[in-house]
C-alpha cells in the first residue's frame, strides 16, 4: 500500500483529533525513515523529542528483545528488576538519594501526578505559565497555557493561575501561602523552544521557597540528555521538588516518570495513586539501554557541541532571525511567518521537521543524529530558505 491508501484508511478509522498526515512511515533505522511510498527523510523531529536513539538501535532491540522473552507485564501488586534499576538511576540522575520515582506512560500523566502530589500539602492553587504545554487530559490541560487547546473544555480546574514565561515579577506576585505548586518548563518547547532569562528558574525557586510552594520542573521535552543536560534545568543551580519526564526516557517507547525530591518523595502513601503500565518490564529495560548507553558514549557533550554547530550555521542563513534552546532541542526563528511552507518543502527534500509556530521551525532530532546528516540539514535548509524566500 502506498501513502494515498493509508490516508484513506486512516480517515475511514480514526478519529479526527489530528490533522491527517501527509504521509504514513514504515520503517527506519538510525535517523533515516522511509515512508509508505519508499521515500528516505532524516526524521529531525524525532517523535517530537522521543526517539533519543533514533530507531532500532542495538542497545534498545537488544534489551526489549531480550526482556519480551523474559518477563512482558508485571501488575503493580509485585516489583520486578527493571523497574527498580531505572529508578534507582534516575534517583542518581537527580543527585538527591531522598528522590523517589512513579512510573507512568505519558507526559499528561506524570503532571496529573503532580497535581496529587501538590494536593497533599493541603493546598489547591497551582501557578503556571502562559504559553506552557502540560498535556491534554483535564488536570494537565488546566496548566496547559494555551487557550486554542482549552477552550473547547473548559470548565477546568479551579485555581490555576497563568502567568507570563519568563516575568519573575509576575510569577513572584502570583506566589503565596496559598500556592500549592508552580509548574514550569525550563525551555518551552511546543510554544517555539522559547528559552527563559538566566536566573528566571533560580528566582522562581526562591519565590516557592519562600512560600513553601512546590516547583515541578515539566521536564518531559527537555529530559534525558536533550538539552545536553539530563533533565534541563541543572544550569541554574535549583533543586526542584518535582521534576516530570516522559518522551526520551522510554526511547521511543511509553514511558513516564515523576520523581519527587527531598522531603517531597514522602507526600504520597500506599493507595494515593497508581497505573497499570507505569514501569511496565519492556518499557523499563529500554530506559535502563538508552540511558547507560548515552552515558557510556558521552553523549550529552555531543548535544551541546550540536547546538553550538547549529547555531553557527544556521543562524546566518537568509531569513533566520536567530537559533534559540539548548542541546537538540532547537527553535529556528524565521524572519517571516513562513514556517509552515519551510517544514512543507523540508519534507519534499527528504526532511522531517515541525512548525512550533508561524514563525519557528522545531527541531529535536535523535542525540545521536550524525555530524553528515546535520550537515545536510544545515544544507538543505539553507537552499529551501532561498527558494521560499
Amino acid at each position: 500500500m502506498k501513502n494515498k491508501d493509508f490516508a484513506a484508511l486512516w480517515s475511514q478509522n480514526l478519529m479526527s483529533n489530528y490533522a491527517l498526515p501527509s504521509i504514513t512511515l514504515v520503517k527506519g533505522k538510525g535517523s533515516i525513515v522511509f515512508d509508505a511510498d519508499g521515500k528516505r527523510y532524516v526524521d529531525m523531529l524525532g517523535g517530537i523529542a522521543t526517539n533519543i536513539l533514533g530507531h532500532s538501535h542495538s542497545a534498545v532491540v537488544s534489551a526489549v528483545t531480550r526482556q519480551i522473552k523474559t518477563l512482558s507485564h508485571v501488575s503493580n501488586f509485585y516489583s520486578h528488576p527493571n523497574a527498580i534499576e531505572l529508578a534507582q538511576l534516575l534517583v542518581r540522575l537527580t543527585g538527591d538519594k531522598q528522590s523517589r520515582v512513579f512510573f507512568a506512560q505519558s507526559g499528561a500523566e506524570v503532571n496529573e501526578a503532580a497535581i496529587k502530589l501538590s494536593r497533599k500539602t493541603g493546598r489547591t492553587r497551582i501557578v503556571a505559565m502562559t504559553g506552557s504545554f502540560h498535556g491534554r487530559t483535564m488536570g494537565s490541560l488546566s496548566l496547559t497555557g494555551q487557550n486554542s487547546k482549552r477552550t473547547s473544555f473548559v470548565p477546568l480546574l479551579k485555581n490555576v493561575k497563568h502567568v507570563p514565561f519568563g516575568d519573575v515579577k509576575k510569577a513572584k506576585r502570583a506566589i503565596n501561602s496559598r500556592t500549592a505548586m508552580v509548574i514550569v518548563e525550563p525551555i518551552m518547547g511546543e510554544a517555539g523552544v522559547i528559552v527563559p532569562p538566566l536566573n528566571y528558574l533560580k528566582e522562581l525557586r526562591q519565590a516557592c521557597t519562600k512560600n513553601g510552594a512546590l516547583l515541578v520542573i515539566d521536564a518531559v521535552q527537555t529530559g534525558i540528555g536533550r538539552t545536553g543536560q539530563w533533565f534541563g534545568y541543572e544550569h541554574s543551580g535549583i533543586k526542584p521538588d518535582v521534576i516530570t519526564v516522559a518522551k526520551g526516557l522510554g526511547a521511543g517507547l511509553p514511558l513516564a516518570a515523576m520523581i519527587a525530591v527531598g522531603k517531597t518523595s514522602q507526600l504520597f502513601e500506599p493507595g494515593d495513586h497508581g497505573s497499570t503500565f507505569g514501569g511496565n518490564p519492556v518499557t523499563t529495560a529500554a530506559s535502563v539501554a538508552a540511558i547507560k548507553w548515552i552515558e557510556k558514549n558521552k553523549i550529552l557533550i555531543k548535544c551541546k557541541a550540536d547546538f553550538r554547530f547549529l547555531v553557527s550555521n544556521v543562524s546566518s542563513i537568509s531569513g533566520v532571525s536567530e537559533v534559540r534552546g539548548a542541546g537538540l532541542l532547537v527553535g529556528i526563528a524565521l524572519q517571516k511567518n513562513i514556517s509552515s511552507e519551510v517544514a512543507a518543502a523540508l519534507q519534499a527534500k527528504g526532511f522531517l521537521v515541525n512548525a512550533a509556530n508561524p514563525n519557528t521551525i522545531r527541531i529535536a532530532p535523535a542525540l545521536n543524529v550524525s555530524k553528515k546528516e546535520l550537515n545536510q540539514f544545515v544544507k538543505t535548509f539553507k537552499e529551501v530558505m532561498s527558494d521560499v524566500n
